[in-house]
């Protein structure tokens, strides 16, 4: 099994010898739903440890959940949690649980099964505060004049060996960092534990006075603590590779005088319509509305899989109907196909698999194969589907048409025919509140 690591910009072996596969993903800012771009990323991981159970191996996979001190992009001192919860007035700790909750709701939907553990930042500080204390005592990091600890980040030397960034030509104040005025001894440190100022709420006794954790520390924290001091393969969209990663990896390896992860593995940035997905753009797609425009939640997840991870893929609602109606096909053919359980090794997917999860191939051979002569083609749909999730042996629950539903369609029918274009939308608001899908083509209108 083959991977694409940032760090060295190469393939490399997983060792899927090993008895247990160490993997840690970066989870969700739980003070808003996630998007599908967010989802695309946590997919990844799990496509990652179903191709590693396929191997024979075991993934042992942390999920972090973020749920304190992570400073908004877009304004200065501002926590995205605390944001939130004056938005919609209640706890901020009730805003993490509603987002957490239905992020846990959206991966079920996604067929993403359930990682080993998904550990709260919240939960962890003891944990961050004993890294911080050791990265102090070992002179990488220091208490900035505003009471703040800072990392050092010229006392690391091969800082931005994943991203390629270097120290030199980082430009002071970008944006994913806040710092006080002149707190801080180089531009590009960052902070493990930000001192809590005039802030009252999510704050927590240190030893260099009330605070909340940087961002960056807890994954350090946690893959360290909860994956004995090594992570096999580590997870995260390409927008964490700087500074996330990068500051993260200088952390730990700081911590263990070694290199802490042996694969970074990155996915790519998701468009929706041909633009990045955004709320300024009004853009922003998340899965309850592809659920509530009739299609399965399933479909988003094929069309994932029909884009390689490492690149960067533009998502419509066109190609998330063609998605939905491949499956519909695909499991009326399981169907037609038997319902046995026996799986059928295919060369090929198996290499796409295995060769850095090119689960774009694997879709293309089981479309090989839907239309070639093949004998007992759903063993070979049965074996790809271990890793593509896509639910295919779900049995097809057909509707059966009540006389209402039929006098309803007829009327609609005839009211196309008549061109009473106010008509057939009125009956297709009443046929889609019986539980009918409703779609007009070319042809005439069709059901579901």
């Amino acid at each position: 099994m083959k991977l694409y690591d940032t760090q060295s910009r190469q393939l490399k072996d997983v060792d899927v010898t090993q008895e247990r596969i160490r993997m840690y993903c970066c989870g969700p800012t739980v003070y808003r739903d996630a998007h599908v771009g967010n989802l695309r990323t946590f997919l990844l991981s799990d496509l990652i440890a179903r191709v590693v159970r396929l191997n024979g191996a075991t993934p042992y996979l942390i999920q972090n959940i973020t749920d304190v001190g992570h400073m908004s992009e877009d304004f200065v001192n501002d926590d995205k949690m605390l944001s939130q919860a004056k938005l919609e007035k209640i706890d901020p700790f009730e805003i993490a649980r509603k987002y957490e909750a239905r992020f846990h709701t959206d991966l079920a939907a996604l067929n993403i099964q359930p990682a080993a553990a998904y550990p709260r930042a919240s939960e962890s500080i003891d944990m961050m505060l004993e890294l911080i204390g050791k990265l102090v005592d070992a002179e990488f990091a220091y208490v900035g004049s505003d009471s703040s600890v800072y990392f050092s980040a010229e006392k690391f030397a091969t800082y931005g060996a994943i991203s390629g960034n270097k120290l030199d030509s980082l430009k002071p104040g970008h944006r994913y960092e806040y710092s006080e005025d002149g707190a801080k001894h180089f531009h590009a440190d960052w902070a493990l534990w930000k001192a809590a100022g005039d802030r009252t709420e999510m704050v927590w006794d240190s030893p260099w006075g009330k605070g909340f954790p940087g961002w960056h520390i807890e994954c350090s924290a946690m893959s360290l603590e909860l994956l004995a001091g090594h992570v096999d393969i580590h997870v995260g969209g390409i927008d964490l590779r700087f500074p996330h990663h990068e500051n993260e990896r200088a952390q730990s390896n700081a911590l263990i005088n070694q290199e802490a992860v042996d694969l970074w593995v990155h996915g790519e940035h998701l468009l929706f319509e041909g633009k990045k997905m955004s709320k300024s753009s009004g853009n922003v797609v998340l899965l309850k509305d592809v659920i509530e425009r009739g299609f399965d939640p399933l479909a988003i997840r094929l069309c994932f899989l029909e884009n390689k991870y490492r690149s960067q893929m533009d998502l419509t609602w066109n190609s998330i109907e063609a998605a939905d109606e491949t499956l519909k096909r695909w499991r009326n053919k399981m169907a037609q196909w038997g319902t046995g359980t026996e799986v059928t090794v295919d060369p090929e997917i198996e290499a796409a698999f295995n060769t850095d999860l090119d689960t774009s191939r694997a879709v293309m051979r089981l479309r090989e194969i839907e239309k070639s002569e093949l004998a007992d083609k759903g063993s070979f749909f049965r074996y790809a589907d271990q890793v593509l999730g896509l639910d295919l042996g779900r049995p097809i629950i057909k509707k059966v048409l009540t006389s209402q539903m039929q006098k309803l369609l007829d009327d609609r029918a005839l009211a196309r025919s008549e061109k009473r274009w106010s008509d057939s939308d009125q009956l297709r608001i009443e046929l889609e509140s019986l539980g009918l899908e409703i779609k007009d083509t070319p042809e005439g209108q069709s059901w579901s």
